[in-house]
């Protein structure tokens, strides 16, 4: 730059900077754009002209060391379809002014490391990269419908109330990522709705202080292992992965700052784009405040990728999202309040791992039969583990539905006997048929009511002599029959008769058939007292 002008302007500004320059100092805005929308797309192939330009090292000199304002006036830089020429670098500076450029096009990456900011907005701007690691801002950080061909990174940044990316579209860079946020603070809202990104996302360890919103969200990565990958992410609110309404009114011009919500999740019926990932989405060991939102969510993954949420830790996780055709959805040590899915919400055989998995309330949407809870469980398990059916069973036992909760524990006897040696595989299937392993203990009555019938029916055909002549009760079939079938219980019948031949084998049996029953019974009753 050359000497000054009078007011504090260097004297080489071509006609563009200057008009830059002084409205800047006046804080309006500096309107470069042709007024024809086929002219000021800052995303389109066209050339902008000389006219159009500003350079780099002009803006540095105007947020770092600018002029004062006008008298009454407050100074910012509000730049509107501008080519900015050259590398702008503000690393390590400190930016007073408020700053927002809007469709404007920058022929080099953007550099802002360790710089403070007020607030910055690029709004519907054409950005090479946008390097801010360790930026620190005490307002917003606006990026809406940018598109950026080699990915940002805001490692460490430290956003002092909102970062919004809402439309924006963001290339992978050299190592493969779209976004690198590792580390990130944000005070209030990270609202990226209808995001698309072209490789990682990368938030591992970020904290957002409300909500965090990708709403309509596209987020792929198809050459690499995650879309989202967002280990001990940290969000106060609710983390909304899901599909957002369509219809909704942007208002204005499309020029200025998009209100935060674009649109709501959908209901029934409503038009609506879903949150799309394709590829690994990670969220293991996050905290979430008030929930995880899946509703209308899909996944394209691969056989080798998964939907990873190990240890995360919500009052509330609605899985209600398209069901993933191939990968695994992973929920072991998670522990969640309250569980809302769907029965189609799920993988099959082989595609959920829920070790661990705690929760404490089952709000299903839709019609989600037992049987295919039970699906569920088995899916979740191709190896025999009784945790899943025991949490389970007590949530359905808390919630009143206690048929239901023998109906799984049940499953769970069946299921384990298939893991069990022949001999006690034997025994497993003898518990079944009598009793049903103790949680349908009518069917012991049923099977003694027709056993004691059976002998009753036997003995009155066959009056025996007594073993004392002088010292015997009277003869009753029915007592002898119950006398042989009640191990404990003595009536005072067995041991007075003398029986021989095949009478002696009718009774052996009744007394075996009765230990069986009574030991199977002793033992479903003690099960349903630990169960208690």
């Amino acid at each position: 730059m050359t000497e000054a002008r009078a007011g504090g302007a260097p004297a080489d500004l071509t006609a563009s900077e200057l008009r830059m320059w002084e409205a800047f100092r006046t804080g309006s805005v500096c309107d470069l754009s042709a007024r024809a929308a086929e002219e000021d797309d800052p995303h389109a192939d066209r050339v902008w002209g000389p006219g159009r330009s500003v350079r780099a090292q002009v803006v540095a000199l105007l947020l770092l060391h600018g002029p004062p304002p006008v008298p009454g006036r407050v100074a910012s830089l509000k730049l509107r379809g501008a080519r900015i020429a050259g590398r702008l670098d503000l690393s390590g500076g400190t930016v007073a002014p408020y700053v927002e450029l809007q469709s404007c096009r920058f022929d080099s990456e953007i550099q802002v490391s360790e710089a403070r900011f007020g607030t910055l907005r690029l709004i519907n701007c054409a950005i090479p990269r946008l390097e801010a690691a360790r930026l620190h801002t005490e307002g917003d950080l606006h990026m809406p419908r940018c598109r950026v061909a080699r990915g940002i990174r805001l490692t460490d940044a430290q956003i002092g109330t909102d970062l919004l990316v809402s439309q924006a579209v963001v290339q992978r860079d050299t190592k493969g990522r779209a976004i690198a946020a590792d580390g990130m603070s944000v005070a209030q809202d990270f609202q990226g709705e209808l995001l698309e990104t072209y490789g990682e996302v990368s938030l591992r360890g970020a904290k957002v202080g409300v909500s965090m919103n990708l709403r309509g969200a596209r987020l792929r990565n198809p050459s690499g292992r995650y879309a989202l990958n967002a280990p001990q992410l940290t969000v106060e609110r609710t983390l909304y992965l899901t599909s957002i309404a369509l219809g909704y009114l942007q208002g204005g011009d499309g020029s200025s700052t998009p209100p935060y919500g674009l649109g709501p999740t959908p209901t029934r019926g409503q038009r609506a784009r879903p949150f799309e990932c394709r590829g690994g989405l990670r969220l293991d060991d996050g905290r979430f405040g008030d929930a995880i939102d899946f509703y209308g969510a899909r996944f394209g993954l691969t056989d080798e990728q998964e939907i990873s949420l190990r240890r995360i830790q919500t009052p509330e996780f609605r899985f209600v999202g398209e069901r993933p055709e191939r990968g695994r959805v992973v929920v072991s040590g998670a522990k969640v309040v309250k569980l809302v899915d769907t029965s189609t919400s799920w993988p099959g055989p082989g595609g959920v791992s829920m070790e661990g998995f705690v929760y404490e309330d089952l709000a299903p949407r839709g019609h989600f039969p037992l049987a295919r809870r039970l699906a569920w469980v088995a899916a979740a398990t191709p190896e025999y583990s009784p945790d899943p059916y025991e949490r389970l069973a007590a949530v359905l036992r808390a919630s009143g539905e206690d048929a239901d909760a023998r109906e799984v524990l049940l499953a769970k006897q069946r299921r384990r006997r298939a893991t069990l040696p022949p001999g006690r595989k034997a025994w497993g299937y003898l518990q079944d048929w009598t009793v049903v392993y103790g949680y349908r203990p009518g069917r012991a009555a049923l099977w003694m009511a027709v056993l004691w019938a059976a002998g009753a029916l036997l003995f009155s055909q066959h009056e025996p002599p007594a073993l004392k002549e002088d010292e015997h009760p009277q003869w009753s079939a029915s007592l002898y029959a119950l006398d042989l079938l009640l191990p404990v219980i003595d009536l005072g019948q067995q041991g007075q008769w003398k029986l021989e031949g095949g009478w002696q084998w009718g009774a052996a049996s009744l007394v075996i058939m009765g230990w069986i029953l009574a030991t199977t019974v002793a033992a479903g009753a003690s099960r349903l007292l630990r169960r208690g």
